[in-house]
């Protein structure tokens, strides 16, 4: 139970730590349901003490902590530490291109839906980054990998050029090598009044 695998139109999703850190912290049975499109895991009981469907990433509370104590003298435990279970998951799930899984409480369980779509294409979140900024918002590489989940910097720079050549974006005069910035490509007032705001 180290991961599940979840296998649609041969790709396979791996998603570790939902059911190792999961298992420990209940008293009744985990219902795991799976579809064409998506994984469902069902855990008795609500969330515990402060923590809600909005800070889960962040907070960590164990129900059962004398169990998940005793799991972790093992040489190789099987579920990560407190907290880590969901926060390893939404990470493979990025690595992978794919969205975040979605956490609901129920009236007497927590529900995890794991599902089978990509995430948009690194053009599409750099565009709707740059659209709910003010006019004239820059965004360099190191932010671009950021909303893109692309590792490498190279990576960054070809995706940047193939939108620079469709003309969705601009690369900003004057910013080059490491400080290369990138911003929509500005209108004829747009222009005239950064040029005013810099003089």
């Amino acid at each position: 139970m180290a991961k599940c695998l979840y296998h649609e139109t041969g790709a396979v999703v791996q998603v570790k730590g939902t059911l190792p850190n999961g298992l420990p912290n209940v008293a009744d049975d985990v219902h795991i349901r799976i579809f064409d499109n998506r994984v469902e895991i069902e855990s008795p009981g609500r969330l515990p003490a402060h923590v809600t469907t909005r800070n889960f990433l962040d907070e960590r509370f164990a129900r059962n902590g004398s169990i998940v104590r005793i799991l972790n003298k093992f040489p190789d435990p099987p579920n990560k530490d407190v907290g880590e279970g969901l926060n390893t998951a939404f990470r493979a799930m990025n690595e992978l291109g794919l969205k975040d899984p979605v956490l609901t409480e129920k009236e007497n369980s927590v529900l995890v839906v794991i599902k089978h779509e990509p995430l948009a294409s690194p053009e599409e979140a750099i565009m709707d980054y740059l659209d709910k900024q003010p006019p004239g918002t820059t965004i360099n590489n190191s932010q671009a990998r950021a909303i893109t989940f692309i590792r490498a910097d190279y990576q960054m720079k070809a995706v940047f050029n193939r939108m620079v050549k469709m003309g969705m974006i601009e690369q900003v005069p004057g910013t080059r090598t490491s400080n290369t910035a990138y911003r929509k490509p500005l209108k004829a007032d747009e222009g005239q009044s950064l040029t005013r705001g810099i003089i």
